[in-house]
């Protein structure tokens, strides 16, 4: 199995067990223009990342790692989010109000989707979150344990809060963690360095950190083509799952289908927001390995 050079010791990891897991890089809190900016907070910050990032999550794709993607966000009635978090800052403008790109942190709207550069494609499960840590009142464990996933190579902003907390709630579930450090951002720099040397004290208390080059020298020499035998197909493994409160990200599309009513990646590149629609059973077939055509699924 490869290593990757990390603190405070080589993280190994098997490519069969492993998901790059890429957290809250939305618009609103990336993109100049959203309630980040509006907050008065220095988004480039958290943009300065962006390319490290996506020449991880190409990489993950060429390796036919799984990746999940994940957004903080909360039903339209908000009945998911909880009085205290709406209250707290005492922010003239806030949760479920209308902001730069439509209501903040609401599902569908245009601010609550992942920016471009980004973007999921066919087949990589969206965790729609209503807390910081992805594995709060969401089925992230479950996916995971049908891959059979052990190892996570986490990204995502901001390192303090949603970063962190899903790194505990991991740790604590008997993941393998590894953070790479240029992949994640605060808009808080002394926050961002804090807590990374919060993950490596102790000998590794909450998991390795490294720098996105260390990993991506690694990750060629690693092979899923003999270690995946027998697995299941993500399709199978999903639709495994009740009461999810996950999408995948949807395939092709079908001719005579509006990108909104289809909920494609293009239609945000175009400033619109793709759809979140129950699930449904696929109707073509993919061209992807694993047998079908990714479906959506989502809480009701």
């Amino acid at each position: 199995m490869p290593d990757v050079k990390a603190e405070p010791y080589p993280y190994t990891f098997d490519p069969a067990t492993t998901a790059l897991l890429m957290i809250d890089f939305q618009r609103d809190f990336v993109d100049p223009g959203g309630f980040g900016e509006a907050l008065g907070n220095d988004v480039s910050l958290l943009r300065k990342v962006v390319p490290a990032a996506e020449r991880v999550l190409r990489a993950a794709r060429r390796g036919e790692l799984l990746i999940v993607h994940t957004r903080e966000g909360h039903r339209h009635d908000l009945t998911d989010c909880p009085p205290s978090k709406k209250a707290r800052g005492r922010l003239k403008t806030g949760i479920g109000d209308a902001g730069p790109m439509g209501r903040i942190l609401v599902r569908g709207e245009a601010g609550h989707d992942i920016i471009k550069e980004l973007y999921p494609e066919a087949g990589e499960p969206v965790i729609d979150k209503p807390g910081k840590g992805a594995f709060y009142a969401t089925d992230l464990d479950a996916i995971l344990k049908h891959r059979g996933i052990r190892h996570l190579i986490v990204c995502g902003v901001t390192t303090e809060v949603c970063v962190s907390t899903t790194l505990r709630e991991a740790n604590d579930r008997g993941y393998e963690c590894l953070v790479l450090e240029d992949c994640v951002a605060s808009y808080f720099p002394a926050f961002h360095d804090a807590a990374l040397q919060m993950v490596t004290a102790q000998g590794g208390i909450f998991g390795w950190v490294a720098g996105s080059g260390s990993f991506l020298k690694a990750l060629p020499r690693a092979s899923r083509s003999d270690t995946r035998r027998g697995s299941r197909p993500a399709s199978l493994a999903l639709t495994a799952l009740t009461g999810a409160t996950c999408r995948l990200a949807p395939g092709p599309a079908a001719s005579g289908t509006s990108p909104r009513a289809r909920g494609e990646p293009g239609a945000a590149r175009r400033g619109r927001t793709p759809a979140l629609a129950p699930s449904s059973p696929p109707r073509r077939r993919s061209r992807r390995r694993g047998g079908s055509s990714p479906g959506r699924c989502r809480a009701g």
